[in-house]
């Protein structure tokens, strides 16, 4: 329906007048339950004037309405079935997306993939469960729904099924959350250099001169589909400058909370007693070891550091740069892909999936401790918690507050 609105530009609150700024909008309406919350909605499409569009907020309050609550509407369509849990958390991932790997992860577990491995995963230990129960209900006739030993094999295949989903975990929340990359070293071995090379923009301060960088520099960078927090730090070293010193100290603060560390040298001249503390200090963290300036004469060869993450590169001509990149990804996840998108990255299904995981094991190994020879009811019991936490993924069997914290985090009127 196409529509003349009116709204309203500065409301007399005596008169309760609404009249004011008109704009000419479409209007739609959604019937339940074929909209996305399950209930009747109209949605207005207006112009884009961030004025007219506070005029047309202002006119709906002025008529009645009130303002959504933090992730009302999702919530609303979990509530009325339209989505799962798992799906609603995954509307708030795609809008928090700020890498197409984040957004494809996000999109499919709103479009059930993850849903569907947990429904399976449920269907599979509801058909173990059903089996025992049927088995606990004729004692006195010595019934038994599924051999014992088959038991322990069912549970087995259980626990496969969830360490399957387990196993993509880890790169799945760095998909999701990212992870901090710091650059750190002496002054003036190029730091600098590299970050903005990794960028692909001088955004940071470039210049012969010691000490350029005295506070640390952070930018968002999109590395293979992680979303990565790049550091540039001050350069390590021993001064009485008291603004120096400070910048060194979150240098080190930054390294100490890095996932990886860039431990950077300058091949063309001694290593110095500020290159060693670099390297002492950072030995024991995830890093990779960068000898910058291949493109003159050397000081000292890669070799002689004895370290097997370490990458000979000139960053001013562009020499080794890919390897640099390639190998980040690699100290973040493996050799794992980057492009195939993970499972699961939600840390509360990760702590979840990670408890029946425990569940099953316990009920395993109870099983093949008993000689097979456990009751069924014990076994039940077992399979039933493991029941409620798949529940709790889905959110079929979630608390409210729960549900109070997860929709808090979305957008206003997501």
């Amino acid at each position: 329906t196409f529509a003349r609105l009116r709204g309203m530009a500065a409301p007399d609150p005596t008169s309760g007048a609404c009249e004011g700024l008109a704009d000419h909008v479409i209007v739609t309406f959604f019937p339940g339950p074929h909209s996305y919350s399950g209930e009747d909605v109209v949605e207005i499409s207006a112009h884009g004037s961030p004025v007219v569009l506070h005029a047309i907020v202002r006119a709906a309050l002025c008529a009645g309405a009130r303002l959504a609550e933090p992730g009302e509407f999702s919530l609303r369509a979990f509530l009325h079935g339209k989505l799962d849990l798992v799906q609603a958390e995954a509307v708030a991932d795609l809008i928090d997306a700020v890498t197409p790997l984040q957004a494809r992860t996000a999109f499919d577990q709103l479009d059930g993939t993850l849903t569907a491995r947990i429904a399976a995963l449920e269907a599979n230990l509801f058909d173990l469960m059903a089996k025992l129960e049927a088995s606990l209900d004729f004692p006195e006739e010595g019934y038994h729904f599924i051999e014992p030993g088959q038991v322990a094999t069912e549970i087995d295949r259980l626990r496969s099924q969830v360490q399957a989903l387990l196993g993509d975990a880890r790169r799945g929340r760095l998909v999701r959350e990212g992870a901090q990359v710091a650059i750190v070293g002496a002054p003036n071995v190029g730091k600098s250099s590299l970050f903005n090379a990794l960028l692909d923009a001088n955004r940071a301060i470039v210049s012969t001169v010691a000490g350029t960088t005295r506070d640390l520099l952070t930018e968002r960078l999109d590395l293979g589909g992680l979303s990565i927090a790049l550091v540039d730090t001050a350069g390590v070293h021993e001064t009485d400058d008291p603004v120096e010193r400070e910048g060194v100290a979150r240098a080190r603060l930054a390294a100490a909370s890095a996932d990886v560390i860039v431990a950077m040298l300058d091949r063309s001249r001694p290593l110095s007693d500020a290159d060693r503390d670099v390297l002492a200090s950072t030995k024991s963290r995830p890093r990779l070891i960068v000898a910058n300036k291949v493109d003159q004469a050397p000081a000292w060869s890669v070799e002689s550091l004895d370290e097997p993450h370490t990458i000979a590169v000139s960053v001013r001509e562009r020499i080794g740069f890919e390897a640099v990149t390639l190998a980040i990804q690699r100290a973040l996840i493996g050799g794992e892909s980057t492009r195939d998108t993970p499972a699961i990255s939600n840390i509360r299904h990760v702590a979840l999936l990670d408890r029946v995981g425990r569940v099953l094991g316990r009920s395993h190994d109870a099983v093949t401790a008993a000689n097979e020879s456990l009751s069924e009811e014990f076994v039940l019991s077992d399979l039933q918690e493991a029941s409620a936490l798949l529940q709790e993924v889905s959110g079929r069997r979630t608390a409210d507050d729960l549900l109070q914290q997860i929709f808090a985090r979305f957008c206003i009127g997501k």
